[in-house]
């Protein structure tokens, strides 16, 4: 028995839950840090480079699940971690008003959390989705499941936003705390049960996992694909971090205004996800190998005219967002169906491959963003030094889309499947 489509929403909400929870220790926090506190952008970069880093296990959790491991209970078990390392990590920001080194320890040991939640919580969820779908139903329970994350996301960023006004510490730690509850229990309910109702043909696999790890990557297309998604990412998250102080420093939005605008972007990564599934599967357009290319190559112009400080930032935001969403939906289409290929039993190993080769690159260049950053505002206007960065996030994204012409196949069979259809 493999999963319903009722089902796949169901545990879209737990990616839902997650992302809800990660977009206030990324955007929110982060810009408290750097605006409110007057910290160096670098910091929030280490701290949510912390994460990514923890979540180089990936791989480990999604062979675990491979060879026949408990997935809901991992996939509950990262959501409560999650949800305390969240609610720490507002706390630590409340403290570094009265004492820095308590406040930064503690910040290491909640993001330290953040990223074991992460890592449990979410491989264990896309391992179980891509041996329990059915083949012709992988990609479209990619889209849908990350439709619902960019949902849960926007969502949370503008309400948050909206009850964050006016800014202080008794009123984060509440927002944060409805949050961090909320998506635990949603965790809880949603996923319970469903597990147990989808058997799934293959045996536990008693390979040892270093064995298979290099069974992988011995895969080209498994390879090159890695390669693209840790270049891609780069581009994709540069920005995460430096956004909203930018927004705050340059354009002078409150901390509800820039937490609103983190939503509005993923509003637009939402509508440009939307827009993929419905014209290459509803209307047959084009190939995914296209998508990721436009998406690419459209994020490059966004970024281009947000560095430019001169048009309204909002709508600018949400063009990026909207072709973010592009890019990323025909990418995640590609990745659950080369998850099914190549040697078997291996899903859950891959997927947690791409998903360390994510985090790394998230990491590596969200810091690198808030770094150069950091070092600009030296000796340059802050309007400036943000803008530079924009542009060369813009240039990644150019190197992504020449990649991905190389790499990626352009035949109609790679559009099947992206949104449900019976």
């Amino acid at each position: 028995m493999t999963l319903s489509w009722t089902q796949i929403a169901r545990m879209g909400l737990v990616q839902m839950a997650l992302g809800a929870i990660v977009v206030l220790t990324t955007s929110t926090l982060n810009r408290l840090m750097v605006v409110e506190f007057a910290l160096p952008a670098v910091l929030p970069g280490m701290l949510v480079g912390l994460h990514y880093g923890i979540q180089l296990s990936r791989p480990r959790w999604g062979f675990t699940s491979d060879t026949g491991g408990n997935r809901t209970t991992w996939i509950i078990s990262g959501m409560i971690i999650l949800a305390l390392g969240g609610f720490l990590a507002a706390f630590a920001v409340t403290l570094f008003a009265a004492s820095f080194w308590a406040a930064l320890a503690l910040s290491v040991l909640a993001y330290g959390l953040i990223g074991i939640g992460v890592g449990a919580s979410g491989t264990s969820l896309l391992a179980l989705l891509a041996t329990a779908t059915a083949p012709q139903r992988r990609a479209a329970a990619a889209t849908i499941t990350w439709l619902m994350m960019i949902f849960g996301i926007a969502m949370t960023a503008g309400v948050a936003g909206s009850f964050l006004d006016p800014y202080s510490p008794a009123r984060l730690l509440t927002v944060v705390a409805v949050v961090c509850v909320g998506a635990t229990l949603l965790t809880i309910i949603a996923v319970t049960g469903i597990e147990a109702r989808v058997t799934t043909t293959q045996e536990p696999d008693h390979t040892p996992f270093i064995q298979g790890l290099r069974e992988v990557w011995s895969e080209r297309k498994t390879r090159n694909f890695t390669l693209f998604v840790f270049l891609s990412m780069n581009a994709y998250f540069m920005q995460e971090l430096i956004l909203e102080p930018y927004a705050g420093l340059v354009w002078g939005f409150t901390p509800g205004q820039s937490t609103s605008l983190s939503g509005a972007q993923n509003g637009g990564v939402f509508i440009g996800m939307l827009t993929v599934g419905i014209a290459a599967t509803g209307f047959k357009i084009g190939a995914l190998r296209m998508w990721v290319i436009m998406g690419c190559i459209g994020s490059a112009l966004s970024l281009l005219a947000i560095a430019s400080a001169v048009l309204s930032l909002t709508p600018l935001v949400v063009a990026l967002g909207f072709f973010n969403g592009m890019f990323a939906v025909a990418a995640i289409g590609s990745m659950m169906a080369l998850a099914a290929e190549g040697r078997g039993r291996r899903e859950g190993t891959r997927m947690g491959l791409w998903g360390a080769a994510q985090a790394i690159a998230a990491g590596f260049g969200g810091l690198t963003g808030a770094a150069a950053v950091d070092i600009m505002r030296g000796f340059q206007p802050d309007a400036t030094a943000f803008g530079t960065v924009f542009a060369a996030e813009a240039a990644l994204f150019i190197a992504a889309a020449v990649m991905a012409l190389q790499i990626m196949e352009n035949t109609p069979q790679q559009t099947a499947g992206m949104v449900p259809g019976e």
